[in-house]
């Protein structure tokens, strides 16, 4: 009889004809899952690279004079704000940016030409701070104000919490997809399981009249689609890796990532992120299986 109900488990659910758009389904919301999931730590990595690159950081704009010779007065002002800043305790290094660097920071807002040329653009200076100590911006304003009137000294922390939060809501806005796609998932799963005790109602009746347990019947439902499942998933998730290797190369074909977006390439160590996909996609359909089949027998028996 033992030999008998193994036999009738591992055929109770034989692979239909209909059961493609299941698959399908589970897939197209794996990849959904993949690129939210992937949206995740490329906001992640952004963020820590903007961290980075602005922390121990201090900016001086110096702007064109309002009235006046211009290049001349701009050039004595942003030589003397470079002498205040190497003279400011906690600074070790402060230097100018070349007319050409600074018309490549706005080269991505503005292009680039002749119009870019002739505008009144500020004279940028990049200092660095000593790791571990502290500015006293007042008094650096202050020093700088003598000095060179049309200055301005920029900590970046306003650009740092406002890219924060922008991340933060990238993330936030992800991780609701995620759980938008797992409840979607769930909802499936429970569906399809009942579409199968009521398509396969009498090998169940027979599996029952025969002393099968519920725990038997679940585990042949359970198992059935947690296989399809896991299978339709890692389906969805390898497509997903396929096309963020495809546009982490297209660099090297000469395609340039888009000005103000961040690249879409990731690492190995974080493509590797994307195997939680089809686990959890079997597991959620193996929990909403066996739930589903138990629930489904008490109201039937």
């Amino acid at each position: 009889m033992r030999l008998v109900l193994r036999a009738q488990r591992k055929s109770v659910l034989p692979r239909e004809a209909g059961a493609a758009p299941l698959d399908i389904v589970i897939a197209i919301m794996a990849f959904l899952a993949a690129l939210s999931l992937c949206a995740v730590l490329i906001a992640q990595r952004t963020a820590q690279d903007w961290r980075r690159g602005l922390a121990g950081k201090l900016t001086v704009q110096v702007l064109p004079p309002a009235q006046g010779p211009t290049q001349p007065a701009l050039a004595r002002e942003t030589r003397a704000a470079v002498r205040v800043l190497e003279t400011t305790p906690g600074i070790f290094s402060a230097h100018e940016l070349s007319e050409a660097k600074t018309e490549r920071l706005v080269e991505p807002w503005l292009g680039k030409g002749a119009l870019v040329a002739d505008l009144p653009l500020p004279r940028l200076v990049d200092a660095s701070v000593v790791p571990g100590m502290r500015v006293d911006l007042a008094a650096l304003r202050r020093r700088l104000k003598k000095v060179a009137p049309d200055g301005y000294v920029d900590d970046h922390r306003h650009w740092l919490a406002r890219l924060s939060r922008l991340a933060d809501t990238i993330m936030w806005s992800a991780y609701g997809v995620l759980g938008l796609i797992a409840i979607a998932t769930t909802a499936t799963a429970a569906f399809a399981t009942r579409a199968g005790l009521a398509a396969h109602h009498d090998i169940v009746e027979l599996l029952h009249q025969m002393g099968a347990h519920g725990s038997f019947i679940a585990s042949a439902f359970d198992r059935h689609y947690l296989r399809t499942a896991f299978s339709a998933s890692l389906v969805g998730a390898l497509l997903a890796v396929i096309l963020f290797i495809v546009a982490g190369g297209l660099e090297y074909v000469g395609l340039k990532p888009m000005a103000h977006l961040p690249p879409l390439a990731l690492g190995m160590g974080q493509l590797a992120w994307l195997a939680l996909i089809p686990l959890a996609g079997g597991a959620i359909a193996w929990a909403t299986a066996r739930l589903s089949v138990f629930a489904a027998l008490r109201n039937i028996y």
